[in-house]
């Protein structure tokens, strides 16, 4: 649905839904359900696509992997329950690894992660992924400066061997700004259905906001390559990343039944690649003597 006739329709609808005798915090909640409802009517047509993208996959024994990155409070684990809303549970896995193992920390590095790949037929969609190692365990110490370098020198060999032997590799990092972030923190804490998301790791990510953002531009330049390359997602508005990300990864596959009606083309204010991001970071640092974000 074009953005024009999506506010129209959301006008109408309040119009209809909302009168002059309602008090402010129910015609707040009545306008929050109506922009909530349109938002989802406006992701369905991109869900269905999904689901025929799951489909080829499936009849053609193909894989996919797709890697949710970014930091905490970025929109990740949303959209994915978004992305595979209406799936078929059969050929989809939500993959967030906790903390490894004794026995896996003396195990390659990328083991238990290999463990948890697709079979033909199969998406995995990791809510983090070994990309651990290059932002969240050298920020808060939990790997050696050794084992760092030797993850960066190693990962694009490793992602490069999975895109010969035939899995799409989809990386999407969610880029949230640093006001975004303590805002949605805010919320975790007072909100009772969402202060479970809080830990100890999110309380400390305003304070190493800098120590992240200088590991998230080390971790482009390093990994973003030709074969496996970087998108950036910009997630402040939920919505829009949402749906750019479907975008991007109905774009990767050419599946069969395509509805052509539908717009494909993702958001330039939303979504940058990985190249894209590492020029402005680099001119912000020119510019302020720091990355921004």
């Amino acid at each position: 649905m074009p953005e024009s006739s999506q506010i129209a329709e959301l006008n109408e609808l309040e119009e209809i839904t909302c009168t002059n005798t309602d008090p402010l915090p129910v015609l707040l909640k009545k306008k929050k359900a109506i922009r909530k409802y349109l938002q989802a009517e406006e992701l369905k047509p991109y869900q269905a696509e999904l689901i025929k993208l799951q489909k080829h996959l499936e009849i053609n024994k193909q894989k996919m992997i797709i890697l949710f990155e970014g930091r905490d409070a970025a929109g990740k684990g949303g959209t994915i329950r978004r992305v595979t809303r209406y799936m078929n549970e059969k050929h989809y896995r939500v993959v967030a690894l906790g903390k490894p193992t004794e026995e896996q920390r003396t195990q390659w590095y990328f083991q238990r992660y290999v463990e948890q790949f697709p079979h033909g037929g199969e998406i995995v969609l990791f809510d983090r992924s070994w990309y651990n190692r290059a932002m969240v365990e050298p920020v808060f110490g939990f790997c050696t400066e050794e084992e760092y370098k030797i993850f960066i020198e190693d990962v694009p060999s490793f992602e490069k061997t999975l895109v010969r032997n035939g899995i799409t590799l989809i990386k999407l990092y969610f880029s949230v700004t640093k006001e975004e972030q303590k805002r949605r923190f805010e919320r975790r804490k007072t909100d009772p259905l969402r202060q479970w998301k809080l830990s100890e790791v999110d309380l400390q990510a305003q304070e190493k906001w800098d120590d992240f953002t200088n590991m998230k531009y080390e971790m482009l330049k390093h990994t973003h390559t030709t074969i496996a390359p970087w998108t950036i997602i910009r997630s402040d508005n939920k919505h829009l990343a949402r749906l750019n990300a479907m975008r991007v990864i109905l774009n990767a596959v050419d599946y069969e039944g395509r509805d052509e009606m539908l717009d494909y083309v993702p958001d330039a204010n939303i979504v940058v690649s990985g190249a894209r991001e590492i020029e402005l970071m680099e001119a912000q640092r020119l510019r302020s003597g720091k990355f921004i974000g």
